[in-house]
Order: structure tokens, then C-alpha cells, then sequence
């Protein structure tokens, strides 16, 4: 469905009182238009009639006349470099921002990202959660692994040392 003709089912939607599924026709939009500012502007704009100030912070994030108190909460959901840039749902470079305010911010949370992941992260590549989760647990496993194979040597030795001892006793 064109855009034109999905806009004008959220504003018919917005207008019957129909908030949800407007919140829902615009994330689809700014799903398939991340770097649509006017979109992720109006997806604010129905989670502020939804009262989700965190999520009226996140589509706000961008823009330059964000409000203060949404930020925070934005922020405050989103406490991590890597949620918040998964969060945003950016797809491509900073370059794509229509604004220079946009592409500061895009800059300033990929580079945390970057920092906080030890290596360059990009747009299309932000590490998850659960990938970040795996790892500890592997290393995590890989521990007990080497744990559990070291306990089993020493008893390996314990009773060889035994055996020898009652050889000869």
C-alpha cells in the first residue's frame, strides 16, 4: 500500500479513537521508512495519545525539538549504547540523516555502541542482546567445562596415587 494511502488510514484511525492500530500502521511505516523523520514524528506522536513517554522519546530521538523529560525516559528504558541503538532502528550511515541534529545523535550512539562492544559496530550490524547473552554463556560453559575436567583429573590422580600406595603397603 502506497504511503499517501497508509496515512490516511492513520489519520482516519487517529480520528475513530483507534490509537492502537494507528501506533501499529505507523510502525509498519517506519519500519520500511527508518530514516523518515516526519514518520518516526507522527509514531511519537501516538504513543504520547498512548501515554509511553520511553516510546514517544525513542521517535523523538532525532529530532532536534525532542522533549527533554521523553529523552529521559527514553534513555532511562533503554540504559545500554546497544539497546538504545537497536532501539532506534536505523538502517544505513549517519549520512542518510536528513539533518544534521539527526546525524550528530545517529554518531554520538553508534560510537558508544562501538565503545561499549570494543569494535566497530555499524547500523546494519548492532549486536543483540541475545548474541551478547551467548557469549557469556559460553564462556560461562566453557569454564565449567574446564572446571569439571581438572576436578576429574585430580581424582583420576587421587585414585592412581591410592593404588600405588596399596601396592606397596
Amino acid at each position: 500500500m502506497p504511503l499517501r494511502d497508509t496515512l490516511a488510514r492513520v489519520d482516519a484511525d487517529l480520528a475513530a479513537g483507534r490509537v492502537p492500530v494507528a501506533r501499529q500502521r505507523l510502525r509498519g511505516l517506519v519500519s520500511s521508512f527508518p530514516n523518515d523523520l516526519t514518520l518516526r514524528r507522527r509514531l511519537a506522536e501516538a504513543y504520547r495519545l498512548y501515554g509511553e513517554p520511553a516510546e514517544a522519546g525513542r521517535w523523538m530521538y532525532l529530532k532536534e525539538d525532542r522533549d527533554a523529560a521523553e529523552t529521559s525516559a527514553f534513555e532511562a528504558r533503554y540504559h545500554s549504547p546497544r539497546r538504545r541503538m537497536r532501539a532506534l532502528a536505523w538502517r544505513g550511515g549517519e549520512s542518510l540523516a536528513p539533518t544534521a541534529f539527526a546525524e550528530e545523535q545517529l554518531v554520538a550512539v553508534r560510537a558508544a555502541c562501538s565503545a561499549a562492544a570494543g569494535r566497530s559496530v555499524g547500523w546494519d550490524s548492532v549486536p543483540s542482546d541475545e548474541e551478547t547473552e551467548a557469549s557469556r554463556r559460553s564462556t560461562f560453559g566453557e569454564r565449567l567445562a574446564g572446571a569439571g575436567c581438572l576436578v576429574a583429573t585430580l581424582a583420576f590422580i587421587a585414585i592412581w596415587v591410592n593404588g600405588v600406595v596399596a601396592l606397596f603397603d
